[in-house]
């Protein structure tokens, strides 16, 4: 199937624990073909053979998303935490093969603002450029070691609220073209493209074969086909640079929009969700039907 869509694990809880290996057969009941888990950490207590044996049976496959942090960040200017950050990437490519998982994304080079709770840091043009060379030279070292196991890093542009390193499709092709290792490839996600690159579908036709990994996020992180987006325009882009691969929804919870409401952070559904994530994936499944593809 080309285009196979899923949606990150978040939407169902978090943490994703062993306790949640049923949510893996409510995806595929709602038409899902894969989830995007988080890379568990040790106090998730998630088997990994039993999340594999558990995705198998509902007939879905695992996509993964790294959680790299300040203390794990091969752009830092730490040496104790660039080393962090390789060790902790290559942690990922070791998950990935248990998982029976192809794709690691995510903010590889480390270091989110906003969402963890990190003000930004002011820094000079030079300081910012070491810290981007810091992020190819590290990216460089892991890319070989993913290809050799059958895994694709994904690097993901973020807005410029979470990051002073990658933030437009143009400078996450940059690194990746800098790289130049089969084992690194672009990731794009559209709620942040919607900020920072001038048109989503020349983004994606700009990144064209570099991309192995696409989040359909609507322009506020609600669900496909609540915002401005067109999904239409989106799908027929990536159809024409032959994007094949996996598709993932990652709306945000937007019960209401009471004031000081933290819509930041993840939270647990207040009603059943179903309906709406079974028509957002309606409507991205639609879109890449007008633009072409078999379904």
């Amino acid at each position: 199937m080309e285009n196979p869509i899923g949606i990150i694990s978040m939407q169902f809880t978090r943490p994703f624990t062993g306790a949640d290996l049923h949510y893996f057969s409510r995806a595929a009941d709602l038409g899902f073909d894969f989830v995007e888990l988080l890379v568990p950490e040790p106090e998730d207590k998630l088997p990994l053979s039993d999340a594999r044996k558990a995705a198998e049976d509902a007939g879905i496959f695992l996509v993964l998303a790294a959680r790299v942090n300040p203390q794990r960040s091969i752009a830092s200017d730490d040496e104790a935490a660039r080393a962090g950050g390789l060790d902790y990437l290559k942690h990922t490519v070791d998950v990935a093969a248990e998982l029976g998982a192809r794709i690691v994304g995510g903010p590889l080079y480390g270091e989110p603002m906003v969402f963890a709770g990190r003000p930004p840091v002011p820094r000079s043009d030079d300081e910012i450029a070491v810290r981007a060379e810091r992020t190819v030279s590290g990216l460089s070292q892991v890319a070989p070691r993913a290809r050799a196991a059958g895994v694709t890093f994904a690097l993901e542009a973020l807005n410029r609220f979470e990051t002073d390193i990658v933030s437009t499709t143009r400078q996450c092709v940059e690194v990746v073209d800098a790289v130049n290792d089969e084992g690194l490839g672009v990731m794009l996600d559209t709620f942040h493209m919607n900020m920072e690159d001038r048109s989503i579908p020349d983004a994606i036709r700009l990144a064209g074969d570099r991309i192995v990994h696409f989040q359909a996020n609507e322009n506020h992180r609600g669900h496909p086909g609540t915002g401005h987006l067109d999904w239409p325009a989106i799908m027929r882009a990536l159809h024409q640079v032959g994007y094949a691969g996996p598709i993932s929804l990652e709306p945000f919870r937007r019960a209401d929009d009471r004031v000081a409401l933290p819509i930041a952070h993840w939270r647990a559904p207040r009603e059943d969700e179903g309906p709406k994530l079974r028509a957002g994936l309606g409507v991205i499944r639609n879109a890449l039907s007008l633009a072409g593809v078999d379904q």
